[in-house]
């Protein structure tokens, strides 16, 4: 069964398709739509559609995949994330537009690359984190994140507004509210593949915590450039 999710299994035990970008585009329980339109990664989206409709979405290590060895296989980390394609629409040409749900992290055991019949590389992957997260170990947290973004200068925010309702409701698990924190309010590249590598649901709530920090401070420096009575998006430097 996958780490974080009780309704998607994924099978550790055969080859699931890479799909590398530029930086971590997704987390367990987050839904992102991708636009796929090269052939080796329509020919992913067919054979994945064709099995457990799983991809991994995987991040380049360096930046050397904007140079011509894009056209080939440039070095991945090895941490990735594994999705559920949970709708799809083809379109003209063998394109889809596709909704990616997160369901799980994962680490590169054994990849493969592309070869003349398989277009995309895939990989044997291990998973990361425990089996099983016990909310009970994190209603601290709970509390702690509720507070942070139910205060100025974070509640001027709408999405950590959405954040700290989903918190104060009860219904969403605090491991998936951070994993929403982490795609939304988190901006740094390095940071945000820190927090994807970590399979501890703690620790990732203190980096969390340390961001939030910082996005409150920086919130709070911004706070007096901003003239109440000029114009809408007119600010002073």
């Amino acid at each position: 069964m996958s780490p974080e999710s009780q309704t998607i299994r994924v099978n550790f035990a055969r080859p699931v398709p890479l799909f590398p970008l530029d930086a971590v585009a997704l987390f367990p329980h987050a839904v992102v739509p991708l636009h796929i339109f090269e052939e080796r990664y329509k020919q992913m989206v067919t054979q994945a559609l064709d099995g457990a409709g799983q991809i991994a979405m995987a991040t380049f290590r360096d930046d050397r995949w904007a140079d011509l060895e894009y056209a080939h296989a440039p070095a991945i980390r090895k941490t990735v994330c594994v999705g559920q394609i949970v709708q799809h629409e083809r379109l003209s040409g063998g394109r889809y537009n596709i909704l990616l749900q997160g369901v799980c992290r994962a680490r590169i055991h054994e990849e493969d690359p592309p070869d003349a019949v398989r277009l995309f590389r895939h990989a044997i992957l291990h998973p990361v984190g425990p089996t099983d997260i016990n909310e009970d170990m994190l209603e601290d947290v709970r509390f702690r994140l509720r507070d942070v973004l139910s205060e100025p200068p974070l509640d001027q925010l709408a999405t950590a507004k959405g954040l700290a309702g989903c918190l104060k409701e009860g219904g969403a698990p605090t491991s998936a509210v951070l994993e929403l924190i982490a795609i939304q309010l988190v901006n740094d590249v390095e940071t945000k593949y820190q927090l994807l590598a970590e399979g501890d649901p703690r620790t990732r709530a203190e980096i969390i915590e340390d961001e939030l920090g910082d996005l409150g401070e920086l919130l709070r420096r911004a706070s007096p450039q901003i003239d109440p009575d000029a114009p809408k998006g007119v600010f002073w430097n």
